[in-house]
């Protein structure tokens, strides 16, 4: 009989794969795991793919671009090598795989377990504390060196401190620098060297290599050596970048040999350089101190001279001609003040005297007189030509004016002017006003005039 669908969970593709992933992920912690590269692909999004596999299984891989972005060298396929990865699921296909946050070459990983181990362990014994340092003579009398007789870091050495400080005997204690029997041979040069030799200081060198190449350094006994070592140590290994637990335990750690050669042994260019440069500075002192002498000299002297009575009678003297010249200059210069002043009141009398006043006033006088009377004229001028144009305009309309050209003015009885013929009856007496003269007429009826005989 079929369940009831009422009490089936059901999940999509996708709803499960996401339960699985993150159900993986929350069980698993980080892993480091161990195995052989396999089908590596590296696509331009930077990503990289690749399978883990041993000889009895395989997992897919995922590495994304943020996280291989320092792994150096590159792997290859076919590389062991040793990742510290999540477990996940990759859901769009269903597949388990981890995804790699670090990677680095198998073997050399366990070496780098066991040195940070070590230098852990150490650390916490104080082996490596900055108190137990002990400081690098500057001149060491005598210097040992502990390192293999046939490589290239004792002729380095050889050469930097014969070119640095040809002075200090170098004492050399060849030992192995690689392989089992490296580490009990550096002890035994660590314990024996002070005791042959009277050194001051001990330079332990190797040139580069690689991490298993070094491995010697990285042994503890020669760390515990090195701190009981009658003298300070001095650690040169390797290149600048390469660290071994023999540089934490020396008292001074240089990144080469030659470095540590030059750490050891002080330079006689610069002694040279320093005495040259103190007795340039002890001349120069020596001469600047003359100098000063010389001038504190002169100045005694210039003060001896000018207190002598001689010198200051003759300053007196000098002051006394200086006084009386600007004395005599202070008179002719107040004589010439007063004059020019009084020359200033006498003109100011002058222009203050009645009669150049009365004289100015009447000269102002005439000069108004004259302008009043030019005023005057030109004033008649103007009123009498300005009689006549209103003379010949009251001339223009005159009526008398008119008359002389023969007219006259009809006036009734009443003496009013007619200017209709219409205002006159037969009869009537009418008063004729002439150019000359005045007469009287009656209006009689108007005569009947002939045609002439052109017009017929």
């Amino acid at each position: 009989m079929a369940t009831p669908s009422a009490t089936r969970t059901i999940y999509e593709v996708s709803e499960l794969a996401d339960i699985l992933r993150a159900l993986v992920e929350d069980a698993l912690p980080r892993v480091w795991v161990q195995g052989e590269i396999s089908n590596l692909s590296r696509p331009a999004s930077g990503h990289w793919y690749f399978t883990l596999k041993d000889a009895g299984a395989q997992l897919r891989c995922a590495m994304f671009r943020n996280a291989n972005l320092h792994v150096r060298p590159v792997p290859q396929n076919g590389d062991r090598v040793l990742v510290r990865a999540q477990v996940s699921v990759y859901t769009a296909r269903g597949d388990l795989q981890l995804i790699c946050e670090h990677l680095e070459p198998a073997g050399e990983g366990a070496l780098l377990r066991a040195f940070a181990e070590l230098k852990k362990r150490l650390a916490a014994e104080g082996l490596f504390d900055e108190a137990l340092k002990r400081p690098i003579p500057r001149v060491p009398h005598r210097i040992g060196v502990i390192t293999s007789a046939s490589g290239a870091a004792i002729h380095d050495i050889l050469t930097t401190l014969q070119r640095r400080f040809p002075l200090a005997p170098v004492d050399l204690y060849p030992v192995p620098v690689q392989g089992e029997d490296a580490p009990p041979a550096i002890v035994c040069a660590l314990q024996e060297l002070p005791r042959r030799a009277p050194v001051e200081v001990v330079i332990l060198a190797r040139g580069g290599g690689s991490l298993e190449d070094l491995w010697a350094f990285n042994d503890e006994r020669v760390a515990r050596a090195i701190r009981a070592c009658a003298v300070p140590v001095v650690c040169g290994v390797g290149h600048e970048v390469d660290v071994t637990i023999a540089d934490f335990a020396a008292d001074l750690r240089a990144p080469t040999p030659t470095a540590a050669a030059e750490r050891v042994a002080p330079d006689i260019a610069d002694w040279r350089r320093t005495i040259d440069e103190s007795r340039s500075r002890i001349a120069a002192l020596l001469r600047r101190r003359l100098v000063l002498g010389s001038e504190r000299l002169q100045s005694l002297d210039l003060r001896l001279h000018a207190q002598h009575p001689g010198r200051r009678l003759f300053d007196r003297a000098q002051r006394l001609d200086e006084l009386h010249l600007r004395l005599a200059r202070g008179l002719r210069h107040a004589w010439a003040r007063q004059n020019h002043r009084l020359d200033r009141l006498r003109a100011m009398l002058q222009a203050q005297s009645p009669a150049l006043r009365l004289r100015a006033q009447q000269h102002a006088l005439d000069q108004l007189g004259a302008r009043l009377r030019v005023a005057m004229r030109r004033r008649l001028d103007l009123a009498a030509a300005q009689q006549q144009r209103h003379a010949a305009l009251l001339d223009g309309v005159n009526p008398r004016a008119v008359l002389g050209r023969g007219y006259a003015i009809a006036l009734d009885a009443q003496g009013r002017a007619l200017t209709d013929a219409a205002q006159a009856r037969v009869g009537d007496v009418l008063h004729l006003v002439l150019a000359r003269g005045e007469i009287d007429t009656r209006v009689v009826p108007p005569m009947t005039r002939e045609p002439e005989s052109g017009n017929q």
